[in-house]
């Protein structure tokens, strides 16, 4: 009887730490502090777009996950949002307002994908390098 309670702990053990490890990394695995992370590559807006319009699947090995900075107009401002040339989505980590619609930034993030059905382009972990 011993023999079972000791088995079905251990495994109740293994279950909770395996949990609790695949939680962690799915919740904070994929996080990275780009401020200080080297930029992989310095685009204009409509560049990058046109790059992801042309041919998608070059467009994605070349900039998927990769640290970009993404020069731009603002045109938008939500909550957690820039929205850049209307087609670049952006979302920002913090609540910095000294920005507003119509100007002209430098915006870095990391690529997370491109929505060719509304013709998307989504960063995360973004935040504004340089206000022209």
């Amino acid at each position: 009887m011993k023999k079972k309670m000791r088995i079905t702990a251990l495994t109740i053990a293994i279950i909770a730490i395996t949990g609790f490890t695949s939680y962690n990394y799915v919740m904070y695995g994929g996080a990275r502090d780009l401020t200080s992370e080297q930029t992989d590559f310095t685009v204009s807006s409509k560049s990058i777009l046109n790059e992801f319009t042309t041919n998608i699947d070059v467009a994605n090995k070349k900039y998927l996950e990769k640290a970009v900075a993404i020069n731009g107009v603002i045109t938008s401002i939500n909550k957690n949002e820039i929205i850049i040339n209307t087609s670049i989505i952006c979302s920002v980590n913090n609540n910095e307002t000294s920005f507003k619609e119509g100007q002209n930034v430098t915006i870095k993030g990391r690529v997370v994908g491109f929505d060719d059905l509304m013709g998307d382009l989504k960063l995360d972990q973004s935040f504004i390098v340089n206000k022209i």
